[in-house]
């Protein structure tokens, strides 16, 4: 099977040698495709492969429709809102992400950034502590618990929400469940956000839920820039000149942001939260033994569509 390792933004070359063992010990050839710069290139090298493995790249329909021979596509990461689920589902291509793999890196992001907030972003002048402040975590997945685990560990409280894992479980680890959405946001000084970009949740966190912050909140953003109702964050930090708002995936109104709200917003240059050398291996290699493991036994354990 010809499996095209597709990056715009590449693999580490310990990454790349890690994969190319892998499908060179079950027999598959490997072609890459990495720093391309049109859509075209990724249409011509995906016409022929039988696997795909993509980081943040866009795999849209049209890149669908060009893969005659297309039967698995895995994106290493988390997320998955870069493939078109419907386009691959319909022609019976299976996606899968590698779910982990670079939590840890996103969990130590947004611990960075609660601090630097905290800071007022390094300048001087008098910043504070984290110790004894409280974060609400929304989502507690692999990232969220990770999460709670570095706040506890600098002496924060911390709270989570989400509906999907019980109460005991949360509380099993030493974190609060709240009751809703709206007790977390009026509770915590810090707010960690880990939601996925759904129907359900694009643009839900709005100036309803940031307004009821304590005096000082800081909202942070390791997710996805969709679920911000940005017109809403613009009028929240407008009327509540105390809040910040720290992105690890710039808005579409970034620099309005940056102009307006000066020292109390940032947002990483590009998104950093996979950006280590350890979830850059992680991620690469659990996506090629994913796909061998599928040709080999037909696997589906990380199937999402």
């Amino acid at each position: 099977m010809k499996v095209l390792i597709a990056t715009e933004k590449p693999f580490a070359a310990a990454a790349v040698n890690g994969i190319k063992d892998i499908f060179g010990q079950t027999g598959h050839e490997v072609a890459l495709l990495e720093k391309y710069s049109s859509r075209d290139q990724l249409i011509a090298a995906v016409s022929d492969a039988d696997a795909l493995i993509v980081r943040s790249d866009k795999v849209t329909s049209e890149v669908i429709d060009a893969a005659s021979a297309l039967k698995i596509v895995v994106r290493a990461g988390a997320g998955y809102d870069n493939i078109d689920l419907d386009a691959c589902t319909a022609k019976g291509i299976v996606v899968m992400n590698t779910p982990g793999q670079n939590s840890n890196a996103v969990a130590e992001l947004a611990v960075a950034m609660m601090i630097f907030m905290s800071r007022n972003k390094f300048n001087p002048g008098t910043g504070s502590e984290i110790s004894g402040k409280k974060i609400g975590i929304q989502a507690y997945g692999n990232v969220g618990r990770l999460v709670a685990i570095k706040a506890k560990a600098l002496g924060m409280d911390v709270m989570a929400y989400d509906p999907y894992v019980s109460p005991d479980a949360m509380k099993a680890d030493g974190v609060i469940p709240a009751d809703t959405l709206e007790q977390m946001y009026s509770e915590c000084n810090f707010i960690s956000l880990h939601i996925p970009a759904t129907p359900q949740t694009v643009g839900s966190i709005g100036y309803n839920l940031i307004s009821l912050m304590p005096k000082g909140g800081c909202l942070m953003n390791t997710a996805r820039k969709e679920v911000i109702n940005e017109a809403e964050l613009v009028k929240v930090l407008t009327d509540r000149p105390d809040l910040k708002y720290v992105t690890d995936v710039a808005a579409a109104c970034q620099e309005e942001l940056n102009q307006k709200f000066c020292t109390r917003v940032f947002a990483t240059p590009k998104k950093m939260g996979a950006e280590t050398a350890e979830a850059n291996i992680n991620a690469g290699l659990a996506a090629a033994r994913q796909i061998a493991d599928f040709f080999e036994t037909g696997c589906l354990k990380f199937k999402v569509n």
